[in-house]
């Protein structure tokens, strides 16, 4: 499955064009159409980390070398699992920038290691979208990436608590539900006030008769 293939090598790594196509045995143009999204279908990128066909190890000399030939894993290395990026479908790819833009923005203190495995990208591209040497650095947003549905929200909180303290910083607390919380609280309080009135009026027979639901409008 090349193109599947050649479409995770281009959302999840920094290789060059030239490196993919020749890997997975096509033309440089096609992986350029696949970059730009302009092939005749969408693909769902297949993951050769997975597959035991490529190890990271190899990715990140190809990404450091671009005249650098990837060699296809074999014999016992295709047995071990390796810890790549996140897998992310291809309908949400061109949203993985704007998703880690807004945790450099709003969440310095996390390392490019972490986003890289909270987003399902590399090093090199958060790097680049750090300096803003981006290739699309002018079309990148900073967007929440639980909005843009990247990560959850209980994956990211864990993530800012664990930054968080292993920078000796407070993590953030969210307190916009504390005067709701507050008013509750006060409501339910003279609910209860107000049913032990109403139980002690009852024992002492003292509770006016209830009004009828509806009133007789031939009545006099």
């Amino acid at each position: 499955m090349p193109h599947a293939t050649a479409s995770w090598l281009v959302d999840n790594t920094a290789l060059s064009f030239s490196q993919i196509a020749e890997f997975c045995g096509l033309h440089i143009l096609e992986v350029q159409a696949i970059a730009d999204d302009t092939a005749g279908s969408k693909l769902t990128g297949r993951d050769p980390v997975r597959a035991h066909e490529l190890t990271m190890d190899e990715i990140e000399k190809g990404q450091a070398d671009p005249d650098y030939v990837l060699k296809m894993s074999k014999g016992p290395e295709q047995v071990r699992r390796t810890k790549g990026p996140r897998y992310t479908p291809v309908s949400k790819r061109q949203d993985k920038p704007d998703g880690i833009a807004w945790i450099i923005r709003n969440h310095p203190e996390i390392s490019d290691g972490a986003i890289g495995k909270l987003i399902g990208t590399t090093r090199t591209t958060i790097g680049a979208i750090r300096d803003r040497s981006h290739w699309n650095i002018g079309n990148i947003t900073p967007k929440d990436p639980v909005t843009l549905g990247l990560c959850s929200q209980r994956e990211l909180d864990a993530l800012v608590a664990k930054a968080a303290k292993a920078a000796g910083i407070e993590a953030p607390v969210d307190t916009t539900l504390d005067s709701d919380r507050e008013s509750l609280i006060e409501e339910l309080r003279a609910e209860r006030i107000e049913t032990a009135r109403l139980a002690e009026m009852a024992e002492r027979g003292e509770l006016p008769a209830p009004k009828p639901l509806f009133e007789d409008p031939f009545k006099r």
